[in-house]
């Protein structure tokens, strides 16, 4: 039985608070682009995603690429708290000979489907992933996690074009549309705005939802599961640093470092 909506938060808030331990431990990661990811990542693991822990290799499974590689302590968090790794292992991030590594590597973690780091190359990946099943016969989804800086990367839209092209309707790209980046605002840098009605040029369904709001990611999921020819893209509008109120919003929580005294603030606006 899938966890309630209520019982998602409280999972998420759990995540999030590993999200700061565990970068406290490292002395180093990607803090406010992971927080703004947390809800999604929960909603796709918990609620959305065939998957099987025990079984990290099962040939139908759901697979999951994470586009924006930065953040990574989320998604390793994540996995850790589904079953796939010993939660343990969450102190290890960034560490010599650890199995988490700042960029996720397919090869070293279990759960991880693809080995990630430069921006914009997880949907290329998740197209490929998408029309390898299709050859095959196989029913699994793909889904890609993207921040939205990424998508002034060109191999973002050459993405986008193919999966259009080809019908890859077994694509669910998700866009985290924090609005900030390492040097500030995306709007700032390369304006994205109007970005849904970008993707949906390219010929993807858009769907808009808040990025934080657990009923409407179900929803926007289930939506695009029923969506037939062409990939779905849901444009999620997300906080950089949510739920930790000194860093929402701010730019230098892209990769600034954690302090004790500022993760035990942290820590009790999580509580």
């Amino acid at each position: 039985m899938s966890p309630t909506p209520n019982e998602l938060r409280d999972i998420a808030k759990i995540i999030r608070r590993d999200v700061l331990t565990m970068t406290l431990e490292s002395g180093s990661g990607h803090i406010g682009g992971s927080l703004s990811a947390v809800d999604l990542l929960t909603v796709l693991y918990w609620d959305r995603m065939r998957v099987n822990p025990e079984r990290p290799r099962w040939e139908d499974r759901d697979r999951f690429v994470l586009s924006k590689a930065h953040a990574s302590p989320a998604l390793y968090a994540a996995l850790a708290r589904r079953g796939y790794f010993d939660v343990r292992e969450l102190m290890t991030f960034r560490k010599l000979k650890s199995m988490l590594q700042g960029f996720p590597d397919m090869q070293r973690t279990p759960g991880i489907d693809a080995s990630v780091g430069s921006p914009g190359q997880g949907l290329s990946i998740a197209n490929g992933l998408a029309m390898a099943a299709k050859r095959d016969g196989k029913t699994f989804r793909v889904y890609c996690l993207m921040g939205d800086g990424e998508a002034h990367e060109g191999q973002i839209w050459e993405a986008a074009m193919t999966a259009a092209h080809h019908g890859l309707d077994r694509v669910c790209a998700i866009m985290d549309r924090n609005m900030m980046m390492g040097d500030g605002s995306t709007e700032d840098i390369v304006a994205l705005s109007p970005l849904a009605d970008k993707w949906r040029t390219f010929n993807w369904h858009v769907i808009e939802v808040d990025g934080h709001n657990i009923e409407q990611i179900q929803a926007a999921f289930s939506k695009a599961d029923s969506v037939k020819e062409r990939p779905t893209l849901v444009l999620a509008r997300t906080v950089k640093g949510k739920g930790v109120p000194f860093m929402e919003n701010k730019a230098e929580w892209h990769d600034r470092k954690l302090t004790e005294e500022l993760y035990e603030e942290a820590m009790k606006a999580l509580a």
